[in-house]
């Protein structure tokens, strides 16, 4: 049987570059509406090309994708209902007064100098509990960005302090899937990659939250008016309820109790739904239209309300943009980007070209600050490739296990960097899984918030540096066998 002959890394790249520069192209004529059809197109005309390549010159089979192609997708098929769900839920959250009722308390106890360090604070503290920054991100998110929004503060900021906090919890926490897949991909005890992880995360945390701190004494203060009139339009548009608040609870409670995500997030979603028709039934009403029996408009406006895109007469513009949900189509965007990403990494897989690329980073291994920096470059390559932290992880672990183990070094070395690599910045790439998602619950560009992600770019560059001091990093001495 013959060695299947693979592109060579320089061949594997021309896929990259193609994509990059067809989006540069399509975001620059776009803008924000990229993510519309623009960017899937040129996912999957990349997807065509890598085949292209791979059938004419390398003679790998149409199979081969397809099945590559299949295994990919059906990797995501849990996010892409959750996104689902989360759309619906965003939604019922918003409509129910949830969010409204979260926002009008927290304008008035969250201190405008202190907002940007509570809300990466707060976010850092659902996300350890929850183990999960999409579901923080999604929940006690979007009532941030409303906070944010009446205190004055630009979108980008806001957007940044909360997914700076939501990913420290998310690469910490016992809860989470890439911890758990990290420290399973290298075989390192969960709780050893997490104690480990500590050395880098925890410095990253501070120097994000003393730059937001600082962030926070510039930044121009709203008047007391300008929040007044903010909590009046709330008040006046929605029923405020501390009652609503149980909604945020019993999701917790849920979320503690170990209960699978999204099993969780119907939950939530079906109480919103309760609450929405007991406390607000004028805006159900509202966003039915003309119907006139006031069972029909309340059943037509729920069901319109969870899988449509709702606006509702509000005072001002500002609060009017505000309180717009998209419902569960506003997720479909989103989903059939990944489907698309998912398609051109299915596609880089089956004919090598990702293996080929990252043997480039092997070659800087031969010491200690080239191993954790090419790992590091690997993890963030495969991020920009496959556009999926899953994979990424994957991938980066298998490579990198061997060669970790050659050099004598331990397990939780190679978890922690590739968590440091690949968790923390799958959520700054456009196109990746993460950035769209966060970019759509959030309503911010991913470009826009990229900036003020603090700790989501200070961790790999932590990483680098705890290898150059040598900090707790152990080079066990292998001792010779003797023989009996």
């Amino acid at each position: 049987m013959q060695n299947k002959k693979i592109p060579s890394p320089w061949v594997s790249l021309l896929p990259i570059l193609v994509l990059v520069v067809l989006l540069f192209f399509t975001i620059s004529i776009f803008g924000s509406d990229a993510l519309s059809g623009g960017s899937q197109i040129c996912l999957l005309f990349t997807t065509a090309l890598c085949t292209l390549v791979g059938m004419a010159g390398y003679r790998i089979p149409w199979k081969e994708f397809e099945c590559a192609i299949v295994n990919n997708i059906t990797g995501v098929s849990t996010a892409l209902i959750i996104l689902l769900i989360i759309g619906a839920l965003s939604a019922a959250w918003m409509l129910s007064g949830v969010v409204p009722t979260l926002i009008y308390y927290g304008v008035q106890i969250i201190h405008p100098r202190f907002f940007l360090v509570s809300c990466c604070i707060i976010c850092a503290v659902v996300s350890v509990m929850t183990g999960s920054s999409w579901t923080t991100i999604a929940t006690i998110g979007i009532a941030l960005m409303g906070i944010g929004k009446a205190q004055g503060f630009a979108e980008g900021w806001t957007a940044g302090a909360i997914i700076s906090g939501a990913y420290f919890g998310d690469k910490i926490s016992p809860l989470s899937d890439t911890t758990v897949l990290a420290s399973s991909v290298t075989e390192t005890p969960l709780f050893t990659h997490i104690r480990y992880m500590m050395f880098t995360t925890v410095p990253s945390l501070i120097i994000t939250l003393i730059l937001f701190t600082v962030a926070g004494f510039f930044h121009t203060v709203n008047g007391t008016e300008h929040i007044a009139l903010f909590t009046d339009g709330l008040s006046e548009r929605f029923h405020i309820s501390l009652w609503l608040l149980l909604v945020p609870v019993v999701t917790g409670i849920l979320i503690a109790k170990k209960v699978p995500s999204i099993i969780t997030l119907f939950l939530s979603t079906l109480m919103a739904v309760v609450f929405m028709l007991l406390f607000q039934p004028e805006v159900v009403m509202e966003i039915a239209g003309d119907c006139t029996n006031r069972a029909t408009a309340l059943f037509k406006g729920t069901l319109v309300s969870l899988y449509s895109a709702t606006s509702l007469a509000a005072p001002t513009s500002e609060l009017g943009e505000l309180i717009a949900t998209r419902g569960m189509s506003g997720m479909m965007g989103t989903i059939w980007l990944i489907i698309c990403a998912m398609c051109l990494g299915g596609a880089m897989t089956a004919c090598g070209m990702l293996g080929s690329i990252t043997s480039l980073f092997v070659r800087f291994t031969h010491r200690l600050v080239g191993l954790v920096a090419s790992t590091v470059g690997t993890g963030l390559f495969l991020n920009l490739a496959t556009a999926d932290q899953y994979i990424s992880i994957i991938l980066t672990g298998n490579m990198f296990k061997g060669i970790y183990e050659k050099e004598g070094y331990e397990s939780r070395l190679l978890s922690r960097t590739t968590e440091d690599a690949v968790t923390v910045t799958s959520v700054l790439i456009p196109w990746n899984t993460c950035g769209m998602t966060q970019a759509t619950i959030l309503g911010v560009p991913t470009l826009t918030y990229l900036p003020y992600c603090f700790f989501n770019y200070i961790s790999p560059l932590m990483s680098i540096l705890v290898a150059a001091i040598g900090y707790k990093i152990v080079k066990p001495v292998r001792m010779p066998k003797t023989e009996n």
